[in-house]
C-alpha cells in the first residue's frame, strides 16, 4: 500500500517524472502508471535545511513556494529504494513496508547553519481535498492527521489517516502553518471545505542543529481507517526506524517475487534486459493489497484496490500476475468477487474505496473465466458467476461506474445503438461500437464458464450473444486517408435504433484524425481511444469468422499489416496489443514475431520516453514482458501464442506446483536476424500448434524452438491455429 517517492512539479500522476525540475515534497502513496489526473500522493513531508536568519516565517511553506529544484545526475531508484538530492543541500532517501514509508535525510553544503524543520502538508498530488487536520505533539514532535480527498478516475471521496514520527537531533520547537504563515505556539490547524483545495497546511517539527554526517529519519504510517491505526501499522512494522533492514527486507520480497523467472541474457543488451525487468516490475504494482484497511465493510476476505483500470489491465497484467503469482491473482479475483457482495456489481475500475468510471464492457467477466480456465484457486464460483451473469442481465442505475448500459438494446437489438434511449438507467450515451464488441466478448467470456459449470442453457444464450459483433460490421464500408482509398472494405460502424447506419470515419480517433476525440466525455463519439479501423479486429472469440468476413487470411494479413503501417495503429493503448500476434489466426505466425520485434525496442526501450504513453498500471510494461517471453496471451482463453523469446532460454516456475517451464531457442541470434521458428518439440515430441496452453506452466516441461531467418511453414495449417467460435473454413 506504501509507495514512497519524491513529488514533482508538472507530469505527477505517479508522483515522480524524469522530465521535471522542481521537487514539492515526499509522499507516501502512490498510483503508478496512470493517465489522467494525478492520484494519491497525501501528506507529503518536507525538510527544510534551516530557514533564512533563523526565522520560521522566512522558510517557504506553501507548496508552489518551497518547491525545490532537484539535480537530474542524484536520481536512484530501484526496487524498495529511492533517493534524490535537492539543490538546497537535502539529500533524500526512501523505502517502504506494506503500510508506511521510511524516510532517511542527510545535508550537503548549505548556506545558512542546520536547523532543521520537517513539515507535513495536508496536500495530495490533484490537490483534491475538501478538508483535513493535523497535530503535532510539541514534546515526542509525531505529527499526526487526516484528509478527505477525491478519487483521480471516479465518484465519491476517501478519507485517509498519517502518523509520522521523526528522528534525529532534539526537538526544538513544534507548530502549524497554513499558506506561508507559521504559528509556533499552535499544535493543530483544521482545513475547512471553505479552503482552496490547492492551499497547503499542517505542522512541523523544528529540531536542533544535527552534528557533522548525521541524518534525520522520519516514519510515516498510513491508514485508511483511523490515526490510531496508522501509526499502529508503523511500529509494528517499522520499529527500530532501520533503513538499511527494511531496504534489505523489501530487496528480499522483490527477489522472491522476479525470482520465478530465469532467462539466459547471453548476447541480449542491457537496455533490453531493463525492459524486459521493468516492465514485470512495474506489472506487479498494482492492484494493491489495503486488507485490513477498508473502512466500508467488514468481510474475511482480501481487500484490494487501485484496479486503475481492469479495462487496462485484463489484456496482460494479470495474464503476467497469474503466471507469476497465482496465489495474489487469486487474492485479487476474491476481492473482486467480495466488492460484488458488497456493491452490487464487480468493478471495472476502482481506486481509493471509491467507484472508477467503466471505459468499455464488464471485463472483470473476462478475469473471472480466465481464471477459472487456468484453475486459479480458491474463489467462490458460485458467486463469481451470479455475479458476471447480473452484468450480463440487469442494468445499474449508473452505468458510469459499474456494470453495462443500454442492455435493454442489447438484448433486444443485439447492439449497442448510438444515440440510443436508456430509460433503465444513466450513463454516457457513447462508444456504441466499442461497447457493442466489448459486451459481445464480455459474454462469450460467460458462455465459456457456463459451460465449464454445466450451465447449458446459459451457455447457449452466451454464445448467441458472442456474434453481435456480426450487427455493427458494415460489409461495405470503405476507408479513405486523405482522399486515398485505403482499398480495404468492410469496417465496424455505428447504428441507430432503428437499424439504420450512422457513421464515424474508419481513422476517426486514430493519430491520423481526431486522435484526441474519444473519451468519457459527453461528446466523446462512438469508439473509446482507438479507431473503427482497430476495433474491426476485436473479435478475439471468433477469429475465423472475422478473417472469412475480411475475405480470407491473404485480405486479412494486408489488412492488419495496413493497420501496423499506415500510422492508423497506437501501441500505447491497449486496445493494440492482441493485433501485433494476431497473425497467428492467418496461420503466418512469422508475421507476429517480426511486429513485436517492430515495437520492442522501437517504442519501448530505456529512453524517457520509452513507454507508449502512461503505464497504465502496469499494463505497458506486462505486453512488454510477455511479448518478449514469446507466449502471449490472449485474455479470457487458455491460450498463449507461440513466438520465439528474445532471449536463448527463458524458464518460469509455478508457485503453485513447483513445476518449471522452459522455453529455449535453438540457433539463437541475438542480433535477431534469424527470429523465425522452423519447428518446434515440446518435451521431445513435435509440436506444430502455434499455440500453447496453461497446462504448459502448472506442470512443466521444455519448448524448443528451432529458429531460422526466414519465414517457415510451422504453425501455418488451420489445425495448427488457436481455437475460435467458427471452423476455420478458407
Amino acid at each position: 500500500m506504501a509507495k514512497a517517492v519524491a513529488d514533482t512539479q508538472g507530469e505527477n500522476q505517479g508522483g515522480f517524472s524524469y522530465d521535471t525540475t522542481m521537487v514539492t515534497g515526499f509522499s507516501h502513496m502512490h498510483d503508478s502508471g496512470t493517465g489522467g489526473s494525478p492520484s494519491l500522493g497525501n501528506f507529503p513531508i518536507f525538510v527544510h535545511p534551516n530557514c533564512p536568519q533563523d526565522d520560521l516565517s522566512n522558510c517557504k511553506w506553501q507548496q508552489s513556494s518551497r518547491a525545490t529544484v532537484w539535480r537530474k545526475d542524484s536520481v536512484k531508484a530501484r526496487p524498495g529504494y529511492f533517493s534524490i538530492q535537492l539543490e538546497n543541500g537535502v539529500s533524500a532517501e526512501m523505502t517502504t513496508t506494506n503500510r508506511s514509508a521510511l524516510y532517511r535525510f542527510s545535508f550537503g553544503d548549505v548556506s545558512e547553519p542546520l536547523n532543521p524543520v520537517v513539515l507535513v502538508d495536508l496536500m495530495d498530488l490533484p490537490q483534491s481535498r475538501s478538508k483535513g487536520m493535523a497535530s503535532v505533539d510539541p514534546s515526542t514532535g509525531r505529527l499526526t492527521g487526516n484528509g478527505t480527498f477525491n478519487p483521480s478516475f471516479g465518484l465519491g471521496s476517501y478519507e485517509l489517516h498519517f502518523c509520522a514520527d521523526v528522528k534525529g537531533p532534539k526537538i526544538r520547537d513544534t507548530g502549524s502553518w497554513k499558506n506561508n504563515d507559521v504559528d509556533p505556539d499552535q499544535s493543530f490547524i483544521s482545513v475547512e471545505s471553505s479552503t482552496a483545495s490547492s492551499a497547503s497546511a499542517g505542522t512541523f517539527v523544528r529540531l536542533h542543529a544535527p552534528t557533522a554526517h548525521s541524518t534525520i529519519m522520519a516514519r510515516v504510517g498510513v491508514s485508511f481507517i483511523s490515526v490510531e491505526q496508522a501509526c499502529e501499522n508503523a511500529e509494528r512494522e517499522q520499529p527500530h526506524f532501520d533503513f538499511a533492514g527494511t531496504v534489505s527486507a523489501a530487496e528480499k520480497a522483490w527477489r522472491e517475487k522476479l525470482g520465478v523467472i530465469r532467462v539466459n541474457a547471453d548476447g541480449v543488451s542491457t537496455d533490453l534486459q531493463k525492459v524486459f525487468w521493468s516492465g514485470i516490475y512495474r506489472t506487479m504494482i498494482s492492484p494493491q493489497d489495503y486488507t485490513g484497511e477498508n473502512p466500508l465493510w467488514e468481510s474475511d476476505e482480501p481487500y484490494y484496490d487501485s484496479y486503475y483500470c481492469i479495462w487496462d489491465s485484463y489484456r496482460g497484467v494479470h495474464q503476467l500476475l497469474t503466471l507469476m503469482d497465482p496465489l495474489s491473482q487469486s487474492l485479487m479475483m476474491r476481492s473482486l468477487v467480495d466488492i460484488y457482495r458488497h456493491e452490487g456489481y464487480l468493478p471495472d475500475c476502482r481506486m481509493s474505496l471509491c467507484k472508477g468510471y467503466t471505459q468499455g464492457g464488464s471485463n472483470a467477466d473476462v478475469l473471472i473465466t480466465e481464471a477459472y480456465l487456468k484453475k486459479v484457486a480458491d474463489i467462490d464460483w458460485d458467486t463469481a458467476y451470479e455475479a458476471v451473469i447480473k452484468d450480463a442481465e440487469i442494468e445499474p442505475p449508473n452505468w458510469d461506474v459499474e456494470g453495462r448500459g443500454g442492455l435493454r438494446s442489447w438484448k433486444k437489438l443485439g447492439y449497442i445503438p448510438k444515440d440510443d434511449v436508456d430509460t433503465d438507467g444513466t450513463g454516457l450515451h457513447t462508444r456504441s461500437v466499442s461497447r457493442t464488441l466489448e459486451y459481445a466478448y464480455n459474454d462469450f467470456c460467460i458462455a465459456e464458464l457456463a459451460h465449464l459449470l454445466d450451465r447449458q442453457d446459459d451457455y447457449e444464450k452466451y454464445t448467441k450473444r458472442a456474434s453481435n459483433w456480426k450487427n455493427v460490421f458494415k460489409e461495405d464500408q470503405k476507408s479513405y486517408i486523405k482522399g486515398v482509398d485505403t482499398n480495404f472494405t468492410g469496417f465496424v460502424q455505428p447504428r441507430l435504433p432503428d437499424g439504420t447506419w450512422a457513421y464515424q470515419d474508419p481513422i476517426f480517433c486514430s493519430p491520423l484524425m481526431n486522435f484526441d476525440s474519444c473519451y468519457l466525455n459527453a461528446n466523446g463519439h462512438e469508439t473509446y481511444e482507438g479507431s473503427c479501423w482497430l476495433y474491426t479486429f476485436y473479435v478475439p472469440q471468433d477469429m475465423a469468422a472475422l478473417i472469412t468476413q475480411l475475405g480470407g487470411p491473404k485480405s486479412f494479413t494486408e489488412r492488419l499489416s495496413y493497420l501496423h503501417e499506415s500510422g492508423i495503429l497506437y501501441v500505447g493503448d491497449e486496445q493494440a496489443f492482441l493485433t501485433v500476434f494476431q497473425y497467428h489466426y492467418a496461420g503466418r505466425p512469422a508475421l507476429s514475431t517480426k511486429r513485436a520485434h517492430y515495437y520492442i525496442p522501437s517504442q519501448f526501450n530505456t529512453s524517457v520516453s520509452g513507454i507508449p504513453g502512461n503505464d497504465d498500471g502496469g499494463a505497458m510494461g506486462s505486453f512488454a514482458a510477455l511479448s518478449m517471453m514469446g507466449l502471449f496471451p490472449v485474455h479470457g482463453q487458455d491460450v498463449y501464442l507461440i513466438s520465439p523469446p528474445f532471449f536463448k532460454e527463458f524458464s518460469i516456475r509455478n508457485r503453485d506446483t513447483g513445476k518449471v517451464a522452459t522455453v529455449r531457442n535453438i540457433n539463437f541470434d541475438p542480433s535477431y536476424k534469424s527470429i523465425y521458428i522452423q519447428s518446434a518439440k515440446r518435451d521431445g515430441k513435435r509440436w506444430s500448434k502455434n499455440w500453447i496452453g496453461h497446462d504448459f506452466f502448472t506442470e512443466g516441461g521444455v519448448l524448443e524452438l528451432h529458429l531460422g531467418s526466414t519465414e517457415s511453414g510451422w504453425g501455418t495449417g488451420k489445425e495448427d491455429l488457436p481455437p475460435s467460435m467458427s471452423k476455420y473454413d478458407w
